[in-house]
């Protein structure tokens, strides 16, 4: 163990109660519901749970840290202000990977840097070995053997045993006269048994076993930050056989081999090779990438045709550079002279190259939505490229600034990107694109507006009567289908109330 305070047995025991009652929220808030409030609801109760009893190991506050806990709480609102299946699912897997790092930068002992690596190993320490090692302290918990404790908790259950003794009698008399006295309360006690009918053995079964597991997952996880253990994960070299030291590790042979360094005259070498290559097909490229715009296309190429051709291909080359520079970046850092001066001016071509192939391909990508409409994955294609755009501009920054922390801006840039994205609208936004496409052209995929998320359904309810009911028979089949739906207030979310209510009142008129 560590030098550290050994938390009281009594502080131990109400965690363990409050993970289970947190638990038996959970199980109610989520079993067999879709999320929608509960999500944000639950958030808070665990942010509150975990800040509360490892509030010893709370570390202090950074402007990231407040930055961190926003994002996670408005990733959570989006099951209730939004109903987008894409994002609903990304954010499954998103929020529990903040969470669990978030509060392993708060509480871990380690205290780990928000933008280096140790943040993830911390984390995954904390999840699995720290808090699974608690496990145990669980049941230690439940039965502490020759204590006093135990002593006086057998006194208390046997006393507990004598009232429900006496209670029992007591209870029937007195049921049987207030359903003798009031009708209501009688026929409630009549359907009592019928609703203990439709909890199935199985539902009970599975409730239970998820109180359990989660209960125990939770105490585990907030007690492996309060009562952790160090653990030695690179341990001293073994003697050999006969007394003497063992041999040199391998890794100390070949040191560092995942600096992933590479000699400045290669980088040279590389990026001369690639940008006489590069600018080439930009200087190509600029006799018809802005002539598109105007009807100049390649011979024998039509607007279709342009805009497949080579899209991927232009994304795929990007990314490729963007991994060049960073590698390159990596492997000068702060060498002075000429080699380093001739490493950064060819890095500068590399961008200006990379954000010429990177506008071609986002031209592309808009003349084939103007051709065929505009979707989900095209609108998230476009988002990427803005941001992998940005990311490049932030590295050129870091080009000539040596200390530029590159790593917090991509980190807060891809956090703060990942957040927006969430709450730009990406449906209204398609739909808007599609109208303003059908205004231009009369083409119109309906089928592709009837499958967008309930967030579009006041703007296609606009949309229907200003075409005198086009989409009519599309909205009264969303109508149809919201009604055949039973929700619990746990799943209630703005989006769907809203277009709910929004369709109630168009057809009613």
């Amino acid at each position: 163990m560590s030098d550290q305070a050994v938390p009281k047995p009594e502080r131990a025991i109400q965690a363990l109660v409050a993970a289970f009652l947190l638990a038996v929220v959970h199980q109610y808030l989520f079993y067999g519901k879709m999320a929608g409030i509960s999500l944000p609801i639950f958030v808070c109760l665990f942010y509150a749970y975990m800040l509360y009893f490892a509030k010893d190991k709370l570390r202090k506050p950074t402007v990231f840290s407040y930055i961190w806990l926003g994002a996670v709480f408005l990733l959570s609102l989006t099951y209730v202000l939004f109903a987008n299946w894409i994002f609903f699912g990304l954010n499954s897997l998103v929020l529990p990977v903040l969470i669990l790092l978030h509060m392993t930068y708060m509480l871990s002992y380690k205290q780990p840097s928000w933008s280096g690596f140790g943040l993830i190993g911390a984390a995954l320490e904390h999840f699995f070995t720290q808090g699974l090692r608690h496990w145990a302290t669980l049941f230690k918990l439940i039965r502490r053997p020759g204590s006093k404790m135990e002593d006086e908790r057998k006194r208390v259950l046997f006393k507990v045993l004598i009232g429900l003794g006496i209670s029992f009698p007591l209870l029937v008399v007195v049921i049987s006269l207030l359903s003798s006295a009031d009708g209501v309360f009688h026929q409630m006690l009549a359907e009592l048994p019928q609703y203990l009918e439709r909890i199935s053995f199985g539902e009970g079964f599975a409730r239970v076993l998820w109180i359990v597991l989660l209960g125990m997952g939770m105490f585990g996880f907030v007690w492996g930050f309060v009562d952790y253990k160090l653990y030695e994960w690179n341990p001293k070299p073994m003697l050999n056989m006969e007394g003497g030291p063992a041999p040199e590790p391998i890794s100390d042979l070949f040191p560092d081999p995942l600096s992933l360094r590479v000699d400045p005259v290669i980088i040279t070498t590389i990026l001369t090779v690639i940008n006489t290559v590069y600018v080439l097909f930009v200087s190509v490229q600029f006799s018809y990438l802005f002539g598109a715009w105007e009807g100049i296309l390649p011979e024998g190429s039509t607007y279709a045709d342009y805009a497949r051709s080579g899209f991927v291909e232009l994304i795929v080359v990007t990314s490729i550079n963007f991994a060049i520079l960073l590698l390159s970046l990596h492997s000068v850092g702060e060498k002075k002279g000429l080699l380093p001066k001739t490493v950064n001016f060819l890095l500068y071509i590399l961008v200006l190259c990379s954000m010429v192939m990177l506008y071609s391909a986002y031209s592309r990508l808009t003349l084939y939505e103007e051709a065929y409409g505009y979707t989900y994955i095209r609108f998230l294609v476009h988002a990427f490229m803005v941001f992998l755009g940005l990311l490049l501009v932030i590295a050129a920054v870091r080009i000539s600034k040596v200390r530029f922390p590159l790593a917090k801006c991509y980190i807060l840039l891809g956090l703060l990107s990942y957040v927006l994205i969430n709450f730009i609208g990406m449906d209204a936004i398609i739909a808007e694109q599609n109208i303003q496409r059908y205004e231009a052209s009369g083409k119109l995929d309906t089928s592709y507006l009837e499958r967008l998320s309930p967030d579009v359904v006041p703007k296609l309810i606009a949309f229907s009567k200003q075409e005198n009911g086009k989409l009519d028979t599309i909205l009264h089949d969303k109508r149809e289908n919201y009604a055949q739906v039973t929700r619990k207030w746990p799943s209630f979310n703005l989006a769907k109330s809203r277009a709910e209510r929004a369709l109630d009142q168009y057809f009613a008129k």
